[in-house]
């Protein structure tokens, strides 16, 4: 009984992360105007969730409503607070020089910089809080990058860019 209830216990763990990158995505399009309407977007995707649960999904993921010119108003996604990149975030792509590669194990990601780089770049990824990532550990020259489960290797790519556009392309 212990065992069916573990596995029942990580299968709806990672429904709910598959569910959250899924409202992520849909929110990321910019066609949302209310929960009633992501939750049809959502039924459609296959995800069977209540009004309370999205209610709780948009709470983590720090959902807001904004106007927008033309659709009135509609959710997004911000980071800090800011729907664009705020000015300390575009100071700091000039770290993205000391990037020089990066692989991945598991849920894991290690980062190579440039002797010296590390640590900024570390401080950085942790205080803009990617929903992607829990955590990292920085060295000299490393980083360890701790990401959700059932976060992609795009998905990581893809919020390391959204940090420092100056990686785009490069890994």
């Amino acid at each position: 009984m212990y065992i069916f209830a573990l596995q029942m216990n990580i299968y709806s763990m990672k429904n709910k992360v598959q569910r959250q990158l899924e409202i992520r995505k849909i929110i990321q399009k910019g066609n949302i105007h209310s929960q009633e309407e992501l939750l049809t977007e959502l039924k459609h995707k296959g995800f069977e969730l209540t009004q309370a649960t999205l209610s709780r999904d948009l709470k983590v993921l720090q959902v807001a409503k904004t106007t927008h010119p033309a659709k009135g108003y509609v959710y997004t996604i911000h980071k800090n607070g800011h729907s664009e990149p705020t000015p300390a975030q575009n100071r700091v792509n000039y770290l993205a020089d000391g990037f020089q590669g990066i692989q991945f194990s598991g849920n894991l990601a290690v980062v190579k910089t440039i002797p010296g780089y590390a640590s900024s770049i570390a401080a950085v990824i942790d205080q803009t809080s990617p929903w992607e990532i829990i955590g990292t550990v920085a060295g000299d020259d490393t980083i360890l990058i701790i990401q959700r489960e059932g976060i992609s290797k795009n998905d990581l790519v893809a919020a390391l860019v959204t940090i420092m556009p100056k990686l785009k392309g490069r890994i």
